[in-house]
């Protein structure tokens, strides 16, 4: 009877841990994601292995070496160090971590890099980030998008983040890993998508009372569909103004909006000279440097 409450009990809390977990990481749809899902397996694995062989081990200790009958005044045999034991002790964890640690590095370049086998160019799209709420870029295709993100597959995707407030991070747990997007500086995310589908993505930094709801739609199709959605918002999408932005910015949550033309073109992105880590060099950075020297004069 006690075994079949603990094997119900395990089972229960089995499901219960499952049915929290989001599992998208080891349903990679992308080259980037497909790397990482495979580390992380082999991390899992090789923790596994770990723990089965430990346990293992402590059961076998407990059992051989269980307490016994002796005499009170027994006293075990005195034993010095094995050095093949300390070797494996020593040796085996060093080897984990070393083995990791490649593996580690390795994909970091791997993933930081633009993926490759692609024909084509990248699509650059600026995925910007406001209170509570993404806002999507396409300068190619002088289009811009709220909440939802369309994406040709078989082609490589630069994206360029950045946040117009709090620091955010952008991910689509089904194409790659996360990255930040800060107010003063863009960083560079490369991902692609293989197979066409509907993503989930989201913003994985703790930003506010709006965080839980911090999220974008994402759907990946073919490089003729994708032309096809980008002729149709040309034809029918309003324009967006620097007054709309303005509006979009305050803090607050919205559905999905679609947009002619850019903020770009009135709101650019901090990259450049526009960049909020030029230390001086840019033009702007000396001019309003040399005004202070002659107000200070």
């Amino acid at each position: 009877m006690k075994l079949k409450w603990a094997f119900l009990s395990l089972s229960f809390f089995v499901v219960t841990l499952l049915s929290g977990c989001n599992l998208l990481v080891l349903d990679p749809k992308g080259p980037q994601a497909e790397r990482q899902a495979h580390d992380i397996i082999l991390s899992a694995s090789i923790m596994l292995f770990i723990v089965i062989t430990v346990f293992s081990l402590l059961i076998y200790m407990l059992i051989k070496y269980r307490a016994s009958k002796q005499s009170e005044d027994y006293e075990p045999p005195y034993i010095e160090g094995n050095k093949w034991v300390e070797s494996i002790v020593i040796g085996i964890p060093v080897l984990i971590i070393v083995v990791l640690s490649i593996v580690s590095v390795r994909s970091n370049y791997i993933v930081e890099s633009a993926p490759e086998g692609y024909e084509e160019e990248p699509l650059v799209v600026y995925a910007s980030s406001s209170d509570w709420k993404w806002h999507f870029s396409y300068p190619e295709q002088d289009i811009e998008t709220v909440n939802y993100l369309y994406i040709p597959t078989n082609r490589p995707l630069e994206f360029k983040l950045y946040s117009h407030g709090s620091i955010t991070s952008f991910w689509i747990p089904q194409l790659g890993g996360q990255k930040y997007a800060m107010s003063d500086m863009v960083t560079t995310l490369h991902l692609a998508a293989d197979e066409p589908g509907e993503y989930m993505g989201r913003n994985a930094n703790f930003n506010g009372k709006g965080f839980a709801e911090n999220t974008f739609n994402v759907k990946a199709m073919p490089q003729a569909d994708f032309e096809d959605w980008v002729e149709e918002v040309k034809e029918t999408a309003e324009p967006i103004t620097e007054d709309k932005f303005q509006e979009l910015l305050e803090p607050g949550h919205l559905g999905q909006l679609t947009f002619n033309g850019t903020h770009l073109e009135f709101s650019p992105a901090p990259e450049g000279e526009n960049g909020g880590h030029q230390h001086g060099n840019s033009e702007h950075d000396k001019n309003q440097h040399s005004s202070e020297e002659a107000s200070e004069h």
